[in-house]
This record gives structure tokens, C-alpha cells and sequence, in this order.
């Protein structure tokens, strides 16, 4: 890394220390290390169970299965005459008689509240001492767990190998495992390598509904999860893993978290030998992100569908305590993601959240979203790398198809400077079928890329609709190839300000921020509509002062300023009305570049400090617009805005001075000084002498009664430089 490079992370790094929301917390486990890939996928076993779970009440069996086809029927019968002598009536009292790897194990149609398990913990398991979590639970060591295994866990499977559970019903709904709000987890499989679940719903945790942790090997297959605090499904530092056919809805995370996937691929490009998980055929909506993962890495996500939810998919660098970040090497392709438009916010708002979760009405649709995330997005990046978006369809989103952004690392709890701008590279968004369903109907995204712009080799398909910036690097045919290729080390500042205040956002404090509109702030309200609106209030004011005092008898300086007034109002009405993915950003900064540009080379005469300086900030705007709307221009550490805006800052307190002082007003080609400036000067200098002016054609600013004359003129020591 280049010394000049160096520099700039330390800037960066400092910036976003200092602008930095505190890091949320999100899923919170004691230390696991990831497996070591030995294992493998397990395959579903047909064979008779070896246990048997039932309830005793047969007129309820019976009413259970009577819409069953007759073979079914007459098997689950079978099986109940079984299971009432030899069975047991709680699926937790069947895993602690699991004696040996490969056993299968068979839950008939009932519902199991698993009533042994859901008393409050007394004696030593009341006594637990172990860290708590940001979210209020114990995080409770492996050892704390086969101790008190339902201090958390309505069904806790520790150290169980190749365990198969499967429910005999017709649909997944036939066998349901409740944990009525009473427990973390309805069921947590920890450590059980090779385990099978299939065909049957778990749901109302105050946490999960389905756990699976540590574990290298795993099959989730025909489950439902619903209405669960956080997550329906999760699984955590695991490898060789499936996810089939399942559904998952009413959940206040995701309903499907593959989070710190074995991360396998970590130092390949975008060709990997294999992936950790995989999840397929699977449904997740009307949750508040359909799919999440920090540090979902190596997951192949494919043929799935995620909608109406806030968000459809996520996966991010931006939780501590998660191994394997940065998040890298997912592969989403042939995916419905659309009409992911719901917003669950205003339940933070009027206090529903805040009741006990029994109470809050989950069953009737009620979702208490835990984390900040922009609603009505397809699939969110937040610090990602070597991620593959293609083939999906992805349509029908209010707020952008797409959401790229970088996450440094000390927000993940690593200082190292070298690692605060390792995220957000190389991510493909090839291939895709992007406002149109699978039908060819026309469902359009709002819009197609939301990019603060930072990172490296990040490409987009050639068909990308209107986008933010409106210019994007091009995916080529090969995988790598870039057109346009940029590497940015910090992102556009407006839009760091909006991910800084739209960051805190605290569930349990019902704190909304201001200011964001992915929480409801409209016009005014918005950070994006108060920074345009007081940079151009700012701008019109010095600008204003500094024409009529110095650059009002000059005919450029007075078109000029008035084209930077038009363009200033472009980019408050782009922002107040949110077209930022349209040309009239661009536009904006092209009228406003003019203007300085203007002005500047008005200045330059007789103030040639102020008059450069004003010359190169329109230049950098000019560039700014062509950054946004034409190409992003490439190998460039910082984006011009940045430049621009840290040279606007002082040529705002230089144009103040400049516009306070007394002396010379700037007159432009075939426009002499009319009698207001003689009266002016002579104000100014007390009457004794009337304002000179000069050669006109030689863009010379008229001169006040104290400027030397001639060649006196042109050797004066003390002339004002500015």
C-alpha cells in the first residue's frame, strides 16, 4: 500500500470512527470455532422409527387425520396404537432416550407444548453465572446447556449424532412444536452432527423457532417456522448444510439465517470448490427480511422465493462475535425476490412492540422489527465480498432492487487499519431479470441500484434500470471482467450521512431516527432534503453577497450566478422528491459547477487566490457530474464529491472575507461601473475621490480611489492578493 493510500485509510477510518453509530447487537452465542468440513449432508432415512412421540387423547388423533388420503390414515393409526404403548408423549422425553448415532425418531399429528420443559429454571439452574447478552438472555457455555438444557430450549438436542425427527403427517402443519412465548428456542440442535428434521412447524419463541448450532451436517426439510421475536430458522457455524422446501413467516429478524456459514471459500475468487450450506425450494415472506446472514459465507441460495417482507434478502459484515467475517461467497441465482414492501415500523411507534410478546399479536400480522434495514429493498449488501447475484427474478420493490454498501471493521470489533476498507469488493449483479415477473409483466423496481460507491471491482448487468449513482461499473461476460472498474476507499458523503442517522435505531428503547425515511420522515424531515437544502441556503446566501458586492456590473458573473441558483434548487427538489436516480442530480451539479466556474474565471483578474480556487471547485463539480451520470471515473481513492466538498467549505469562508471588504468590484466585458458604484466607492473611502474604472475589454475589475495608477499599479507591494 502506497503512502498516499495509507493516508487515506487513516482518514477514512477516523471519519468513520468519529461518524460511527454504536454497533448493534444481533444473534449473540458463546465462543464456537467452525467445524472442520469433514462431515457430510445427511441423506433422509425411510425406515421404521425407532421412537414414537404422541398425544393420548384419540378422538383428537383421529379428528387430526380424518382429511388424510387412506394409506396415510390407516399408517398413522398404525403408528398410534404403537405409541400408546410404547411411546412417549413429549418430544424431548424421546431425545433423551436416544442412545446411539442414526436413530429416527416419529412425531404423530398433535400439537406439543412439551409442558415438562416450560417451568422457570429453580435450584442451580436459577443460579447460572454466565455473561448476558446485549438482548437480556444468558449466553450460556455448551456445559451450561446439557446442565440446564431448558433454561432456553423448549426442545434442547445436545451431543445427539445423526438424529433424524420427522413428523407423520400429511402437511407440515399437522405436527406442531409451541413454545408460547415462554422459551429462546422451541428446539435447539447444539453439537448434534448428521441430524434430519422433516415435516413439521415449530413457532412463538422469544427468540427462534428452529436452532441449529455447530454442527457439520444437517438437513432442514418441509419445516415451518413462524411468529418468532427474532429468527424462524437459524443456524450458526455450520457446514454441510440443507435448507428444502421449508416456509417461514411472522418473524422479527429473518425468517431464514444462515449466519458464520463455514467460511470454506475464503481467499477464492468467484470459482469455489464447494459451498457450505444450501437453500432451496424454500419460501420466506411477511417477515422482516425474508433471508439474512452475517457472515452468511459460502451459502448457495437458489430457486427460492422471498417476498413481502421489509427487505427480501440481507447479509452483512456489521455484528461483532460472528466468525468468519467479512461476509463473502454467496451465490444467489433463479430466485423470486419481489413486492418486498412491508413496513413493520410503526408497531415500534405506537408501543404494540412494547407489550409481552403473547400480547402483541403476531398471529394477526404483527412484526416487531429488531434491526435497522431500508424497506422495500430486494437484496441488501452491507459489507460483502466475492458475492453472485444473477438469474433471479427481482421485481416490485418501492425503494431499489439492489443495496450495496460498505461496513468498516472496527464496527465488527476489529481495529487493524489495514482491514477498515476490506469490504464491499467484488460483488456481481450479472444476469439478472430485473421490474419484470416471470411471466414478462412489467412490475417495476423503483429503483434498480442503491451504491455508496465504495469498493472494488463491483460490477452491474449493461440493462441496469435508473440507479444511484446513475453511472455503474459493467459486468463482462467472464466472471471478473469489469467495465469501468472503480475502487473507491469511502463512500458518497450524503449518503454515509443518511446510513449514519438511519443506524440508530434501537427496538427496546422505541428509538425511531429522525431524519430517516425508512422510518417515515418525509420532506423537510428527510437528511438527505436538510443537507441539499442548507448547503443551497448556505451557497445563495455567500454567492449572493459575493455578486452584489463584487460581481454585479459583470454580465458573466451574473448569468453564471444565476444558473448556480437554478442548480441548487435542482438538487433540493431532487432530494425533496427522491429522484436521485434520475439525471437530475447530474444536472444540478453541472448548472452548479458552471456557476463557479463562472464567477471564477470573473475573479481571477483582480482576485486571482479567490478566483482559482473558485475555478477549480466548478471544475470539480463539473467532474462530480460526470462521476454520477456519464461514467464513475476509475482508480480514483475518493469520489470528487468529497474534494469538492472539503474546497467548498473554505471557498465559503473565503468568499465572506472576500465579499466583507472594502475595495474593487469586479465589472465584466462591455460593462462599465453605472453611477451606484461611484456612490459606493465614495462611501466606502469617505467621498474624497470617485471609483476609476479600467480597460473593460480587458476584464479588469473597476478599481477603487486607493489603487495605484499605471505602471505604479502594476508593482504596488501591498496589493491585496486575495
Amino acid at each position: 500500500m502506497s503512502w498516499t493510500r495509507r493516508l487515506l485509510v487513516v482518514l477514512v477510518a477516523l471519519a468513520a470512527a468519529l461518524l460511527a453509530a454504536p454497533a448493534a447487537q444481533a444473534h449473540e452465542e458463546r465462543p464456537v470455532t467452525l467445524p472442520d468440513g469433514s462431515g457430510s449432508v445427511p441423506v433422509h432415512r425411510a425406515g421404521e422409527p425407532d421412537l414414537l412421540v404422541c398425544k393420548s387423547d384419540r378422538a383428537d388423533f383421529e379428528r387430526r387425520i380424518s382429511g388424510f388420503p387412506a394409506k396415510l390414515r390407516a399408517r398413522n393409526l398404525e403408528l398410534f396404537e404403537r405409541c400408546r404403548k410404547s411411546g412417549y408423549r413429549h418430544l424431548q422425553q424421546a431425545v433423551d432416550q436416544v442412545g446411539r448415532p442414526g436413530m429416527n425418531i416419529a412425531v404423530l399429528p398433535g400439537l406439543y407444548e412439551e409442558e415438562p420443559s416450560l417451568p422457570r429454571p429453580t435450584g442451580e439452574c436459577a443460579r447460572l453465572k454466565a455473561p448476558n447478552s446485549k438482548l437480556g438472555y444468558q449466553i450460556l457455555s455448551y456445559a451450561q446447556q446439557k446442565q440446564c438444557p431448558h433454561n432456553q430450549n423448549l426442545v434442547a438436542i445436545l451431543g445427539k449424532k445423526q438424529l433424524q425427527i420427522e413428523g407423520t403427517g400429511a402437511a407440515r402443519t399437522d405436527v406442531v412444536i409451541d413454545a408460547k412465548y415462554q422459551k429462546l428456542n422451541a428446539i435447539r440442535a447444539d453439537g448434534s452432527d448428521g441430524i434430519y428434521f422433516k415435516n413439521f412447524t415449530a413457532q412463538r419463541t422469544t427468540f427462534n423457532s428452529l436452532y441449529v448450532l455447530a454442527q457439520d451436517g444437517f438437513v432442514i426439510d418441509d419445516v415451518l417456522t413462524r411468529w418468532n421475536d427474532e429468527y424462524g430458522f437459524l443456524t450458526f457455524a455450520s457446514d454441510h448444510g440443507l435448507y428444502k422446501n421449508c416456509e417461514s413467516y411472522g418473524n422479527g429478524d429473518s425468517g431464514i439465517y444462515p449466519g458464520s456459514a463455514s467460511d470454506i471459500n475464503d481467499g477464492h475468487g468467484y470459482d469455489v470448490p464447494r459451498y457450505s450450506i444450501e437453500i432451496t425450494g424454500c419460501r420466506s415472506h411477511h417477515n422482516m427480511v425474508g433471508y439474512s446472514g452475517t457472515a452468511g459465507d459460502s451459502v448457495h441460495v437458489h430457486d427460492n422465493e422471498f417476498d413481502h417482507n421489509m427487505g427480501g434478502a440481507s447479509m452483512d459484515s456489521a455484528f461483532p462475535g460472528h466468525p468468519g467475517l467479512p461476509q463473502n461467497h454467496a451465490h444467489f441465482e433463479r430466485n423470486l425476490i419481489h413486492d418486498n414492501n412491508a413496513d413493520y415500523y410503526p408497531y415500534i411507534a405506537d408501543g404494540t412492540c412494547a407489550k409481552p410478546p403473547v400480547e402483541r399479536g403476531y398471529e394477526e400480522g404483527v412484526v416487531c422489527p429488531q434491526i435497522s434495514m431500508p424497506p422495500g429493498t430486494g437484496i441488501i449488501t452491507a459489507g460483502g465480498n466475492w458475492n453472485i447475484y444473477e438469474n433471479n427474478w427481482i421485481y416490485g420493490q418501492r425503494r431499489a432492487a439492489f443495496f450495496l454498501s460498505a461496513v468498516p471493521a472496527f464496527i465488527r470489533g476489529e481495529n487493524a487499519l489495514a482491514k477498515q476498507v476490506d469490504t464491499s469488493h467484488h460483488n456481481r449483479y450479472a444476469g439478472n431479470h430485473l421490474g419484470t415477473d416471470k411471466a414478462g409483466r412489467s412490475r417495476p423496481n423503483r429503483t434498480d441500484v442503491w451504491w455508496d460507491g465504495q469498493g472494488d471491482g463491483n460490477c452491474w448487468q449493461s440493462d441496469t434500470g435508473p440507479s444511484t449513482p446513475r453511472s455503474l461499473p459493467v459486468c463482462g461476460a467472464a466472471r471478473g471482467a469489469v467495465s469501468g472498474r472503480t475502487d473507491r476507499l469511502v463512500g458518497e458523503p450524503v449518503k454515509l450521512a443518511q446510513l449514519l442517522v438511519c443506524a440508530d435505531y434501537d427496538v427496546r428503547a422505541r428509538r425511531l431516527p429522525a431524519g430517516c425515511d425508512w422510518y417515515g420522515a418525509r420532506g423537510i424531515e428527510r437528511i438527505e432534503v436538510q443537507i441539499a437544502l442548507g448547503v443551497a441556503l448556505v451557497l445563495v446566501l455567500v454567492g449572493g453577497v459575493l455578486w452584489w458586492r463584487r460581481l454585479r456590473y459583470s454580465r458573466l458573473a451574473t448569468a453564471a450566478t444565476l444558473l448556480g441558483v437554478i442548480g441548487l434548487g435542482l438538487d433540493v427538489a431532487g432530494a425533496t422528491t427522491g429522484l436521485a436516480s434520475s439525471y437530475l442530480p447530474a444536472v444540478a451539479l453541472l448548472l452548479t459547477g458552471a456557476w463557479w466556474t463562472g464567477i471564477g474565471l470573473v475573479l481571477r483578474g483582480e482576485r486571482p487566490g479567490l478566483g482559482w480556487s473558485t475555478t477549480a471547485l466548478g471544475v470539480l463539480t463539473l467532474l462530480d457530474a460526470f462521476d454520477k451520470a456519464v461514467l464513475m471515473i476509475p482508480w480514483i481513492p475518493i469520489g470528487p464529491a468529497w474534494v469538492r466538498g472539503l474546497l467548498g467549505v473554505i471557498w465559503v469562508l473565503w468568499a465572506v472575507v472576500a465579499s466583507a471588504r472594502h475595495g474593487e468590484r469586479v465589472a465584466g466585458k462591455g460593462t462599465a461601473p453605472g453611477p451606484d458604484a461611484d456612490a459606493d466607492a465614495a462611501d466606502a473611502h469617505g467621498g474624497d475621490e470617485a471609483a476609476a474604472g479600467v480597460d473593460a475589454g480587458s476584464g479588469s475589475a473597476a478599481l477603487g480611489p486607493d489603487a495605484p495608477s499605471g505602471a505604479d499599479r502594476r508593482s504596488a507591494p501591498d496589493r491585496d492578493p486575495s
